[in-house]
């Protein structure tokens, strides 16, 4: 294992962790929110089961010098997240040319350029979505909400036109991780932070913090799903490889958002739920249906099996100079330790199994991966012919 490998497991090792704590410690104060039974003089009380033992639980506000000598804070959790996501971000996709980043070919950005992208949506996203959300549109948050969506699908795409498809997936959860890190350490904390100092020193809490606070936390509760779906589908070509993956990207984001407003709400509105299911599953199944459908392929034209026939062994040859760096055995590329996907191509049996799927992907230029081992257009051809001819291997 390379010392670039062992860094990039070691980093999402933590980040899982960081990323399992602070989602955690959302969702739960999400839940002790809605559960709460209100009660003279606090915001509302509750009682759990756990662990062989009860906790009793309220909500208020403290009365001015009422500080008590022990606050627990939760904040580190979502700085170790985001910063580890960061620092992956770089390790995987900046750092050393990352095949990752952008397309092959000529017409597309250069690397830097991409990283100037990518850095300036991260930046550009917070500002937009925190000047929003401070106007006087915060008072109308239905509007605002669906110029946040629109914003968000806008930025889907564009990354998608510009980046590599999988590096415009991460980057979406980037941009996500980004506003959910943003509330917390830009609005949450200072908020937090007065209400303590308030305290401190005899002064009245002012409740608009504290509602201010509650809002981008609540906010950060619907981008969670949304959030660790963009984390799980860069393991899935069919998804952003698509060449629409910019709208699966949004229905899936859209579904996992209705499914937490429906875990929000299910035992306080419950003539919703059944609209909100079927909202959610209406999202999903259109994804589904995106990805059901792939673009045109040249290698389903009759006019191209019609051709001169293609040799197996040249296919072979090339797949072998040009792929099997990555998918064989032992691949060869330092990037790789293992075959992606465990999928190698040496034996024919195991060409002629994927024979479309490689097809596909050489016609997509998204394999080799940032065309790292030089695969020609006059290769590029002859695959997709062959594909096109039956895939032969005799």
């Amino acid at each position: 294992m390379s010392a670039s490998e062992l860094l990039d497991l070691l980093l999402r090792w933590f980040h899982v962790i960081a990323g399992i704590m602070w989602i955690g410690n959302s969702l739960l104060f999400n839940w002790l929110d809605r559960n709460l039974v209100k009660k003279e003089g606090i915001d509302g009380e509750i009682w759990l089961l756990h662990s062989g033992a009860y906790y009793q639980i309220e909500k208020k506000l403290l009365e001015p010098g009422q500080m008590p000598d022990k606050v627990h804070w939760f904040m580190w959790q979502n700085l170790s997240t985001w910063a580890s996501g960061i620092l992956l971000l770089i390790v995987v996709y900046y750092v050393g040319e990352s095949a990752w980043l952008v397309n092959p070919g000529e017409g597309h950005v250069a690397h830097t350029t991409a990283i100037a992208v990518g850095i300036g949506t991260l930046i550009a996203g917070w500002v937009f979505y925190d000047l929003l959300w401070r106007s006087p549109l915060r008072h109308r948050p239905i509007l605002a909400g669906a110029i946040c969506l629109a914003a968000l699908v806008a930025v889907a795409w564009g990354l998608s036109e510009i980046l590599a498809p999988r590096a415009a997936f991460i980057h979406v959860g980037v941009l996500l991780g980004t506003l959910m890190t943003g509330n917390v350490w830009m609005v949450i904390i200072p908020s937090q932070v007065e209400l303590t100092a308030a305290t401190k020193e005899g002064r009245e809490q002012d409740r608009a913090l504290s509602l201010r606070a509650k809002e981008r936390s609540i906010h950060n509760n619907y981008m969670t799903f949304p959030l660790i779906f963009t984390m799980v589908s860069i393991h899935f070509p069919s998804a952003y490889g698509h060449h629409l993956n910019w709208a699966i990207l949004f229905s899936l984001m859209i579904g996992g958002a209705l499914v937490r407003h429906f875990m929000n709400i299910r035992f306080h509105f419950p003539y919703w739920r059944s609209a909100i299911i079927a909202s959610a599953s209406l999202a999903l199944l259109v994804a589904l249906a995106l990805m059901d459908r792939p673009a045109p392929s040249a290698i389903d034209d009759p006019a191209l099996a019609e051709t001169e026939p293609v040799p197996f062994e040249e296919v072979q040859m090339i797949l072998s100079e040009r792929c099997a760096t990555c998918h064989g055995e032992t691949p060869s590329d330092p990037l790789f330790s293992a075959p992606p996907d465990g999928l190698t191509l040496e034996r024919p049996a195991e060409i002629e199994h994927t024979a479309r799927r490689i097809g596909i992907r050489v016609e997509s230029e998204t394999m080799p991966p940032a065309n790292r081992t030089h695969m020609t257009d006059e290769e590029r051809m002859k695959v997709m012919r062959w594909v096109a001819q039956g895939a032969p291997v005799n």
